[in-house]
């Protein structure tokens, strides 16, 4: 429980509206990891983060509903998908289109990429 309350309390300094995640939440996030590993928008693996396409804050009923939920990573450099494309480069902003964005800039990504 302190440790949910900690991260509401961390959300509610970054302007969020103070809201407590289920207890359910870490089980969900951990499936949904396991089910989709990778960055949506890049495909890398790693500092990897569950982000919610229509925002918890705002819908806390579909918390764990795995239909609004998006693998996005917190990466180095220019892998700042989460932020990036997950919130239209402001942690304030959230990116309506993002599945579309994110399935579009990891086409990009692909098309660009070196052959092997």
């Amino acid at each position: 429980m302190l440790k949910r309350l900690f991260k509401a309390l961390t959300e509610a300094v970054k302007g969020k509206p103070l809201k407590l995640r289920s207890s359910r939440w870490e089980t969900v996030r951990k499936r949904h990891l396991k089910a989709f590993p990778t960055c949506a928008a890049c495909g890398c693996n790693q500092h990897l983060q569950v982000h919610h396409i229509k925002p918890f804050h705002l819908h806390p009923e579909l918390e764990l509903v795995d239909s609004n939920l998006i693998t996005l990573c917190e990466g180095k450099g220019d892998r700042l998908c989460h932020l990036n494309i997950g919130h239209l480069g402001s942690f304030k902003k959230e990116n309506p289109d993002v599945v579309k964005d994110a399935a579009e800039f990891l086409k990009r990504i692909k098309e660009n990429a070196p052959a092997a």
